[in-house]
């Protein structure tokens, strides 16, 4: 009898001991045959009863073609119910959203015969497809390359014409910035539009770009589409700057029907970086890095409390990184530097804290030999370190914690990277490692390294409401098998889950986390 209560004890004490820490529970979905093995996935949405719709850009031949776009609606059990084909090619994707189950797809198409640049939305309802085309707007323009803004940290304004689409977080509507340079003639025009395809309004920006270039970087707009507070880099167009002065400044555009007001964030010292705007009740903050020399190379938290009709500043702060974050991201050997960090993230809770988020995101190039003997250019795509800061309601820095990771991918960054979630005032962040565990590095400090195995573990860490930092492995790598792509989720806040698409070669299923 003793034996039997001493092993009852052992087992209750393992079960106890092996119990998940992590307020999760997952549901993988069936695993589905899939005949496209090279694709990316553009477009994740509800379908509004409860199942999903997923769009992909599939490439094929023996040198790599996009071909088309394969949607597939799954079910609420996470069934895969029906696929269908879009076979279009020759047009640039720009980004895809679902709204009163009509599926949305938006390119940009230079239309050579009339020398122009036209968006186009190509619609389907989500029950039959059957998609019909829209002509947004044109710009003429003679063809360029790269006419889309994507590049981080560097835009060229040389090649007469650039473009970008800025949706709003809810997505509830986009802009699109069209800047067309030709001898004397000098146009920047910046169009908004609802998710319903409405036009809202067209402003003539080009009076503002006499001396400056811009690069738009983020949006906020307001509940009745009315107003968009735009958020981006000026470039200033002399050629001869002083030592102390940067090229570029960071400015908050507002725009309605009504005209524009610009403010700009300069004061001696400190140089704003990676600013993003907010809209709270009848306020607007904008938060993002700042750095104490004109480089990349930052220093702490901005905030800016702004009046959302004059745009006039209220207040600043200006929050350095805390001694607890830089101990994270060096250990004892805090003579370094914070740079190349690039916005994810942001959430509001009731009482108005803000959760920030960044990732140290960079690329390298390289050359490479191929079989045939050939040199060719590589570049890298580097995700390393998280960055998550705690703000209070009138911008007082509570903590910032580094959370030190390693990846590098030269091809779909879905698979890299991280995605994100905060309930009850707790953050949790979602990672894909081959690695079984994090290293830990010079006895002081955590890195989770990206490994090599094929299969990925997936670990979820977590920063309670002091920053207080915890992880756990919630999904095996052999519970898993094919990787998920961790940085593209589906987020539903009003039922606390996650969705992941996971696939790799010909198989592919869908990955719900609950929390609890």
């Amino acid at each position: 009898m003793k034996k039997q209560i001493l092993l009852l004890c052992f087992l209750l004490i393992g079960v106890l001991s092996s119990a998940q820490k992590m307020p999760v529970s997952y549901d993988f979905g069936e695993k589905f045959n899939d005949r496209y093995r090279y694709s990316n996935l553009l477009t994740l949405d509800e379908d509004g009863t409860g199942g999903y719709i997923l769009v992909r850009a599939y490439y094929q031949g023996l040198i790599l073609r996009p071909k088309g776009y394969l949607i597939e609606h799954y079910n609420k059990d996470l069934e895969l119910v029906s696929e269908y084909n879009y076979k279009l090619k020759g047009l640039d994707f720009v980004d895809g959203f679902l709204k009163n189950g009509q599926l949305n797809l938006l390119f940009l198409n230079y239309n050579y015969d009339r020398g122009q640049y036209e968006y186009w939305v190509h619609t389907s309802p989500i029950i039959a497809f059957n998609f019909r085309s829209e002509k947004l707007l044109s710009i003429a323009s003679e063809e360029v390359n790269d006419p889309v803004g994507k590049n981080f940290y560097n835009r060229n304004f040389s090649n007469g014409f650039s473009t970008a689409v800025l949706f709003n977080e809810d997505k509830t509507g986009f802009i699109i910035s069209t800047h067309h340079k030709k001898g004397k003639s000098n146009k920047h025009i910046i169009h908004l539009y609802d998710t319903a395809l409405r036009k809202r309004f067209e402003y003539d920006f080009s009076d503002e770009i006499e001396e400056k270039n811009y690069a738009f970087e983020n949006i906020a707009i307001t509940r009745d589409l009315q107003t968009v507070y735009i958020v981006g880099k000026a470039y200033f167009k002399k050629r001869r700057f002083q030592v102390d002065e940067r090229k570029f400044q960071y400015e908050l555009i507002q725009i309605s029907q009504n005209g524009n007001k610009t403010q700009s964030f300069v004061d001696p010292g400190k140089y704003p970086e990676a600013l993003y705007p907010i809209i709270l009740d009848n306020r607007l903050v904008c938060i993002g890095f700042y750095a104490d020399r004109k480089d990349n190379r930052y220093n702490g938290i901005a905030y800016f409390d702004v009046d959302p009709t004059t745009l006039e500043v209220n207040s600043r702060k200006y929050n350095p990184f805390s001694q607890q974050f830089m101990e994270d991201k060096f250990g004892r050997d805090q003579d370094k530097d914070i740079k190349n960090l690039v916005f994810k993230g942001v959430e509001i809770t009731t009482e108005e804290d803000i959760f920030f988020n960044a990732e140290e995101y960079f690329v390298t190039s390289g050359l490479e030999v191929t079989g045939a003997g050939q040199r060719v250019k590589i570049e890298r795509y580097h995700y390393n370190d998280i960055v998550s800061v705690k703000l209070d309601s009138n911008g007082n820095m509570e903590w910032a914690r580094n959370i030190n990771k390693t990846e590098v991918t030269q091809g779909d960054g879905a698979y890299a990277s991280y995605s994100s979630y905060c309930k009850d005032g707790k953050t949790y962040f979602f990672i894909c490692t081959a690695a079984e565990n994090p290293q830990l590095i010079n006895n002081e400090r955590l890195i989770f390294k990206q490994g090599l195995s094929r299969n990925r573990n997936v670990f979820l860490i977590s920063l309670d409401e002091n920053g207080k930092m915890d992880y756990e492995k919630i999904i095996d790598q052999q519970e898993a098998r094919l990787p998920l792509m961790v940085s593209k989720p589906l987020k539903n806040e009003q039922e606390d889950n996650m969705l992941f698409y996971a696939k790799r070669g010909s198989k592919k299923q869908l990955v719900k986390v609950d929390f609890n």
